[in-house]
């Protein structure tokens, strides 16, 4: 029954996060085609745009904010192999344990800045200094919510070598090269 219930938890986070990630990464053609039109503005046009350089910045911090958890899924972050590799899957597991608990911790603090700045944005109405002068809010609550699936990723992740350390059988069947050892 537990172990149902925590399979059912780690697909829900895989699912949320594969979702998020893949929304994110069709973001990038916009922001390519916003940079695109910029250029054909500016030099073709001679008329450049008051709003394209806030938009694709904006862009851009969405695309690799709300990314950060899908690339944690694939693994795709870096990884000190010169020594992890040389061990076995059960001390990659308490490697694993400790760097997640880190980025757990570095992420709750960047929710508690975030959320700080989120709350001085709507009371203050704070904006892009730029003749465009978009509202800067929007920003604070992204952050918010690409931590937020970045924690519940990594949480996903410990569980699993958790699970692993204590029964010495993956919580999740893996696969092929998503999880290194196991």
């Amino acid at each position: 029954m537990f172990h149902t219930f925590l399979r059912g938890l780690c697909h829900s986070i895989d699912i949320i996060v594969m979702l998020t990630g893949k929304a994110a990464a069709y973001l990038m053609p916009l922001l390519a085609g916003i940079v695109a039109f910029e250029v054909f503005a500016r030099y073709v046009l001679d008329s450049p745009t008051i709003w394209a350089y806030d938009l694709s910045l904006f862009l851009f911090g969405y695309v690799t904010a709300l990314g950060g958890a899908y690339a944690q899924q694939k693994r795709a972050h870096i990884n000190v192999d010169i020594l992890y590799l040389r061990v076995s899957p059960k001390t990659k597991s308490v490697f694993n344990v400790i760097g997640f608990a880190m980025g757990i911790f570095f992420l709750i603090i960047i929710v508690k800045l975030s959320t700080g700045k989120l709350l001085e944005a709507l009371e203050y109405d704070y904006r892009r200094q730029s003749e465009w002068a978009p509202p800067m809010y929007h920003f604070w609550v992204m952050m918010i919510i690409a931590c937020a699936l970045f924690i519940a990723q990594l949480a996903r992740d410990t569980l699993n070598d958790i699970y692993y350390l204590a029964t010495g059988t993956p919580l999740l069947k893996q696969k092929e090269g998503t999880h290194h050892g196991h």
